[in-house]
Formats: C-alpha cells, structure tokens, sequence
C-alpha cells in the first residue's frame, strides 16, 4: 500500500506549494540551500531563518550523464541551477527536452519527482526545462 507523500528528506522542500526549503540570514541576507543552522556568508549562528526558495531558475552550467548505475535511465542532464531571486545555486537533473537542447541560461522550473521505491511515497525534485524564468 503506498504512503502519504513526503520528502525524500526531512526539511529539504514543502509540497504544498512545492517549494524548496533553505535559510536566509537576517544580518548579511546571505541565502543557502539546503537549509543551515549557521549563515556561511557571516557566520552567525544566531537569528538564521527558515525560507521559500523561488521555483524558477537558470542553467548556469550543465553536463550529460552517458553511464550510470543499472537501472538508471541515460542519457540525462545533471545541472548547476541559479535561483536569481534568492541568489542561490543548486545541481538537480534537468527534464522536459533531449539532452542536446538544453543550453546555458536556458529558463527552469522546478517540480517535484517520486524517489526510490514508488510504494514509499518519498519524493524529490528537479527542473523542467523550457519555462519562462
């Protein structure tokens, strides 16, 4: 029997609405993700705040995944991700176009994607290609 939805790790994105989870310091307004406990732009360890993360990003840099593990489909797009408004980079799979169409500064969004075993109910994320950002 399948689970409840959750996320593949406590803390890392909310699903309704799907969002990914960080932190943003108060003090220097430096954002992280994953959420920290601790500002690594000014050390404070103090005041650090949970925060929504914008759903919609840019390829900074990319590569094309040509071997994996059995059982993993290949090719596949593994990128560094801009979120321009929180200032933040990320790497998550690029989907939703072939492999050799994805280009730099090429506008994503994110969605959220089961992970591991469908039964368990866990989900992840990554970003879908080709919407306005």
């Amino acid at each position: 029997m399948p689970r409840e939805p959750r996320p593949f790790r406590e803390g890392l994105l909310s699903l309704d609405p799907p969002r990914l989870l960080g932190s943003r310091c108060p003090a220097c307004t430096v954002t992280s993700f994953p959420a920290r406990d601790f500002c690594p732009g000014c050390r404070a360890a103090e005041g650090v705040e949970r925060a929504e993360l914008s759903t919609e990003g840019r390829v900074h840099s990319f590569t094309v995944v040509r071997q994996a593990p059995p059982g993993v489909e290949v090719p596949y797009v593994l990128a560094w991700v801009d979120l321009p408004a929180d200032d933040v980079r990320l790497m998550a799979q690029v989907v939703g176009t072939a492999p050799e169409e994805v280009a730099l500064d090429m506008p994503v969004q994110l969605e959220l994607t089961p992970f591991g075993d469908a039964d368990e109910g866990l989900l992840g994320f990554r970003f879908r290609a080709g919407v306005a950002a």
